[in-house]
């Protein structure tokens, strides 16, 4: 279920409860200029729609949404329960949160309530109740956004009871626990169940959140506090749908976000969302892996950019500004990757408090003579050329990269080898080469059926759980390639070294043996002379038992041994990369499995020049292509398409330039049989 609409929604997260009448009318007419027609509203809000427990009043939200509805805007409507109103945090105070040093905090900031608080959980689906009830036929409304960006843990009394109570529905047995635990470690052998606390700097941690006397016990209780804020937000949705039977329902992610596990709310989601601010100064194959995440949360269905910002950002020690150009590419860069809706956070920038200064699209003097109005409003109008050609595309990737959560929380709260490896730096560098070599790529958890693959992708896959070492073996068995690398295959489920050889239930599709690893410092550089590549931190020493080495260390003992191998397995192949090798260096092995399937893409020698397919559902074949240079990118066409954006027709071999920050949408003739 996904929001209908006859073009790509454009707007974003509007606050008119901050503003006069005169203000809104201000508003809606630069709307109109920019080609907003869709608003996220009612964010932050309970405030103002609850003022007390026994009191509601929509006075305020019947005109926001009475206003869109008369300027032919739809809205996002938002349930606001992500910040408490400061009546029900001294009201019930066990509402407000207990950190992970023990400290119960007092009222303040947002994403500031206990997930397990009764209070809580009754008030909010109290006001997502009333709020489905009153406005769920009202001609403005879109979709339904339950809170807001969720996160944080909390670690009070009433989450250690609610954790305990979580662990009995897992384990059912404390026999079983303590096996999953280990807790003949240490003398920690649990004989109740009101013998178990959360895991904080009170109990089994130090020097903070990574370091954990036991990882088994926190990993669950990340596990718990995914689901425990995933309850919150079936409550709401499940008062929505008392009211509401139709209406599409979201909340907006925050992609590569370590503290929730995505995948364990993907089923629960009518369409996924996220807001992207991308880390300064990153590649721009970094937010194009969030994108591919968000994307393969709901098997490849499109999802919905819920913010952006048009300008800069506020919440950062240095705020650099988007460059002319950089707006457009990037929205466009989300749509290419399967973005159904390109919304901002902010509409109007806030007069006071923390966001003042965050880009917005109508500045505090109300301009639309700014160059940031200027290309919203150029980039609205290109969109609503664009009309719904893209909608419901899908992305037809014959690669696939496995992202998980449980590895990369079990991979960063490891003693050892080097909590130097980070887990999402590893999966980036594979994810950036196969990209930068033309594949389209899907990203996907342990439990996605492999079968659409040529390629799999599996970088530091720490843990591997149920059946997946089976069902990678099968992708390999009937020719496809399977590729994983160090620091994979080491754990179970419950974080548990397997009593095997490393790595684990991957060796016999790998064909090696690890009995040893080497951790160095970061100034320290071994070099693979095969690849003229360089590695660091962690150097695993194989023993081939069947692969072949195609790259081998160049230093120390090991010298010579291998570094890279590629084994045959049925008609495919698995490679295992037993260190962490630079970029150039995972470059040109992700290019020898492509190249292997007949999957670089026709412009995978321009390194600036992203590429993307989306085929709609009428069978149309669209290529994005991506101009991240400050310079003109040359190309030669490699097939008849025609220029959505333009209208201009190129045949197979005519030149084709994209301007600096330039994006053309292809639609791809198709070919004669």
């Amino acid at each position: 279920m996904t929001p209908r609409t006859p073009k790509i929604p454009y707007g974003g997260d509007y606050n008119p409860e901050q503003w006069p009448q005169d203000v809104w009318d201000e508003d809606h007419r630069l709307f109109t200029r920019a080609g907003i027609d869709t608003l996220t509203v009612g964010v932050f809000t309970w405030s103002l729609t609850q003022p007390a427990e026994d009191t509601y009043d929509f006075t305020l939200l019947d005109r926001i949404l009475d206003r869109a509805a008369a300027e032919n805007r739809r809205v996002c409507l938002a349930t606001g329960t992500a910040a408490l109103p400061p009546w029900l945090a001294h009201q019930y105070p066990e509402v407000n949160r207990t950190d992970f040093e023990g400290r119960r905090h007092r009222y303040g900031q947002r994403h500031n309530f206990c997930p397990s608080s009764p209070a809580y959980r009754r008030l909010s689906t109290a006001i997502a109740a009333h709020l489905a009830e009153r406005y769920a036929q009202h001609p403005a409304l879109l979709a339904w956004h339950i809170n807001n960006e969720y996160g944080g843990a909390c670690y009070c009394e009433l989450c250690a009871e609610a954790f305990r109570d979580w662990l009995r529905r897992k384990y059912v047995t404390l026999d079983a626990l303590n096996d999953a635990w280990w807790t003949a470690f240490w003398s920690h052998r649990y004989t109740d169940w009101d013998q178990i606390e959360p895991p904080n700097a009170l109990t089994e941690h130090w020097r903070g959140p990574d370091h954990t006397a036991f990882q088994g016990h926190t990993l669950d209780y990340f596990r718990f506090t995914t689901d425990a804020l995933l309850g919150c937000f079936l409550a709401e949705k499940e008062a929505i749908r008392r009211y509401d039977t139709d209406t599409p329902v979201t909340t907006n992610f925050m992609g590569m976000f370590r503290p929730l596990d995505y995948h364990r709310w993907a089923p629960h989601l009518d369409f996924a969302s996220w807001d992207s601010y991308p880390p300064l100064d990153a590649p721009p194959t970094w937010p194009a892996l969030a994108h591919d995440l968000m994307r393969g949360l709901k098997g490849g269905a499109p999802f919905w950019l819920m913010e952006q910002t048009p300008s800069t950002t506020a919440c950062r020690d240095v705020n650099p500004l988007r460059r002319p150009g950089e707006l457009r590419l990037a929205t466009f860069q989300a749509v290419a990757h399967g973005a159904d809706a390109a919304l901002y956070f902010q509409m109007r920038a806030s007069r006071g408090a923390c966001e003042k200064y965050h880009g917005a699209v109508i500045g505090h003097a109300g301009r639309d003579d700014t160059r940031v109005f200027r290309e919203v409003a150029h980039l609205g109008a290109e969109l609503a050329a664009l009309g719904d050609a893209t909608l419901g595309a899908r992305t037809p990737a014959r690669t696939a990269v496995l992202f998980d959560w449980d590895s990369w929380w079990a991979l960063e709260i490891s003693d050892g080898p080097s909590r130097l490896v980070k887990y999402q730096e590893v999966v980036h560098a594979y994810y950036r080469a196969a990209r930068e070599a033309g594949a389209d790529v899907d990203v996907i958890p342990q439990t996605a059926d492999l079968t659409a693959y040529d390629v799999v992708l599996a970088p530091v896959l720490h843990m591997v759980k149920g059946d997946l070492a089976t069902r990678l073996e099968a992708v390999a068995d009937r020719g496809g390639t399977v590729l994983t690398t160090f620091l994979s295959g080491r754990v179970d489920e419950h974080d548990r070294a397997f009593l095997t050889d490393v790595p684990g239930p991957l060796a016999p599709l790998t064909g090696v043996r690890v009995d040893e690893w080497d951790a160095r410092a970061p100034e320290f550089v071994q070099h693979i002379p095969e690849l003229g590549a360089q590695a660091r931190l962690v150097f695993e020493i194989v023993l081939p038992q069947g692969a072949e080495p195609v790259a081998t260390y160049g230093d120390d003992f090991y010298a010579g041994t291998p570094a890279v191998t590629r084994h045959a397995f049925g008609e495919g192949e698995g490679w295992y990369v037993a260190t962490a090798l630079d970029q150039p260096g995972v470059d040109q092995v992700v290019r020898r499995v492509l190249d292997r399937h007949g999957l670089l893409g026709p412009y995978a020698g321009h390194p600036t020049v992203e590429t993307a397919t989306r085929v709609a559902p009428d069978g149309t074949r669209l290529l994005f292509l991506l101009n991240h240079a400050g310079k003109p990118a040359h190309l030669t066409a490699h097939a008849t398409a025609t220029d959505l954006l333009t209208g201009k027709e190129t045949e197979a071999g005519d030149p084709l330039t994209l301007d600096p920050l330039g994006v053309a949408v292809l639609r791809l003739q198709e070919r004669r049989q």
